[in-house]
């Protein structure tokens, strides 16, 4: 039997939504393995003076347990 479990993370990017999930793979690779997917549940903008100033994401990351 597989036991998969489900993280959820946050990270924002000056960059895209994309370099925001890409951060995402490159802290969580650190610590845990078997990642499976990635889910964006949530994305947003910061806006400053009417600009956006940076791109966040809410990821739902899912692995397999050892």
């Amino acid at each position: 039997m597989s036991v998969i479990k489900i993280i959820e993370v946050h990270s924002e990017s000056q960059v895209s939504w994309v370099d925001a999930a890409r951060q995402v793979m490159t802290e969580v690779s650190k610590t845990i393995r078997n990642v499976k997917s990635v889910y964006i549940k949530d994305h947003s903008v910061n806006v400053e003076n009417g600009e956006v100033k940076s791109y966040r994401i809410n990821a739902k990351v899912s692995f397999l347990l050892d």
